[in-house]
């Protein structure tokens, strides 16, 4: 009789010899740059070991959360320098985990409550806020301040009322919020703080004399692996906590609000699966089918962990690239600072830039409209701050006309700035310097023509 493992072992051999002979063919060659041809804000990076991570994965036919997603979960936790890692299916199922984790029952009264506040910006991406929107907790806007397009810590006094019970917000493009002045303040009022650091992976602040990652300062932070972030699964997030009954309340809610928290495929593994009781249920009702929690089912597939178990063994040179042409557009743009607000990181960081972001001045002598057009026309591909002011999109109508939903605290000057003037241009790490060289001469072959 065949030994099946050493058969198993071949034809698996076999299988992702085949896979690296088809990147080979398919993915490795790579043209040189040539002018005018697109240059993408961001890109995937990767190579042989992603699709043999896949293929492997796939070869189990195992589909759901499995050996790799076990695995990323582990060594990025073990990355980021926290206890806990929570994989799941997006960036913005991160931040809905994260947020609804801290509405538990059994959080007692430190649990967000219907009607209870949220400090937050409106300069940004809509899934940080969407969450506390949508379980009917009111966000409370605060501006935010040039040139680190920030939250302006300086509103958070006035932000505060004794309905707040949390601060969650996202760190720009890459570029970290105060944290210190941040985290103070939730300390001083006993407030939850959720760090969204999903376009900030590998972004670093020094907090007390400390280094740390972003995402780990807070009581639980936000990651997104879509194909455009600091590394990839195709889709896929993550949220991640030193405190353990966070931990297990973010994947209550991902697994379909189950009270359980045995490992998909295994039963039984806290030896009291039928020995309990849970409310009004029978006594020894099964607890794999026990839902404390009215939950979704958001997990991740082992696949897409498999790609990401790849793309974290790059990581750290995928934050030096983003670091390195992030500095290389600063360093060429220098003198456009009469035309441009240029960004500046904040005091006490490290940034993981995501994108180069770029203001317009009021006496530029152009506009962000003209001045995109022209890059776009030049195959330069250009992104605005997200939604730029969150409240003035079509999904805030509604609250608008009734003037219930939400607060804003002063008024939102930045902000509406940012939705006016503000794009950004990408740094991630498939960028050339050729590419890069391309993009500051175009830059500035524009502003030379408005000059003359």
């Amino acid at each position: 009789m065949p030994n099946t493992s050493e058969t198993d072992k071949k034809l698996r051999e076999e299988v992702v010899q085949a896979t690296l002979r088809y990147y080979e063919f398919k993915h490795k060659v790579k043209k040189p740059f040539v002018p005018g041809e697109r240059i993408s804000y961001a890109a995937r990076v990767f190579d042989e070991q992603e699709m043999a991570n896949l293929i492997d994965s796939s070869l189990d036919f195992w589909l759901t959360t499995g050996r790799y997603a076990e695995r990323f979960e582990r060594e990025f936790a073990e990355f980021l320098g926290v206890q806990h890692c929570s994989l799941t299916n997006s960036g913005s199922s991160a931040n809905l985990l994260a947020f609804m984790a801290l509405t538990s029952p059994k959080l007692a009264e430190r649990r967000i409550r219907k009607g209870d506040e949220v400090i937050t910006v409106a300069a940004g991406f809509p899934t940080t806020v969407a969450p506390i929107i949508q379980y009917g907790a009111v966000p409370v806007f605060v501006d935010v301040r040039l040139p680190t397009y920030n939250i302006d810590v300086a509103q958070l006094d006035a932000a505060l009322s004794d309905r707040t019970k949390a601060v969650m917000v996202a760190h720009t493009l890459g570029n970290p919020f105060d944290l210190a002045a941040v985290k103070q303040f939730c300390d001083r009022h006993n407030l939850w703080l959720v760090e969204d650091n999903c376009d900030a992976l590998g972004s670093r602040y020094c907090l007390n004399g400390k280094w740390r990652f972003t995402g780990t300062i807070g009581h639980l932070g936000t990651s997104s692996f879509y194909p455009p972030h600091h590394m990839t699964m195709g889709e896929g997030g993550a949220v991640y906590t030193n405190d353990t009954t966070l931990k297990r309340l973010v994947e209550s809610f991902r697994d379909w609000g189950r009270d359980c928290w045995c490992p998909s495929g295994r039963d039984n593994t806290c030896g009291n699966r039928f020995t309990q009781q849970f409310g009004e249920l029978p006594y020894g009702y099964d607890h794999k089918y026990v839902y404390s929690h009215f939950g979704y089912n958001l997990k991740v597939t082992d696949m897409q962990a498999a790609v990401g178990c790849a793309q974290l063994e790059k990581l750290p040179g995928f934050i030096a690239a983003r670091q390195r042409n992030w500095q290389l557009l600063r360093d060429g743009l220098a003198d456009l600072g009469d035309r441009f607000i240029l960004p500046e990181p904040t005091e006490n960081s490290d940034p993981s830039w995501f994108g180069f972001l770029l203001t317009v001045r009021e006496d530029a002598g152009f506009s962000r409209e003209q001045v995109v057009a022209h890059l776009e026309r030049k195959g330069i591909q250009t992104r605005m701050l997200f939604a730029g002011n969150l409240i003035k999109h079509p999904c805030f109508d509604e609250m608008r006309k009734e003037g219930t939903g939400y607060r804003i605290v002063g008024s939102l000057d930045d902000t509406d700035r940012i939705m006016r003037d503000t794009f950004w241009v990408g740094v991630y790490p498939g960028m050339t310097d050729e590419m890069l060289d391309y993009m500051i001469e175009t830059i500035k072959d524009f502003v030379l023509q408005t000059r003359g």
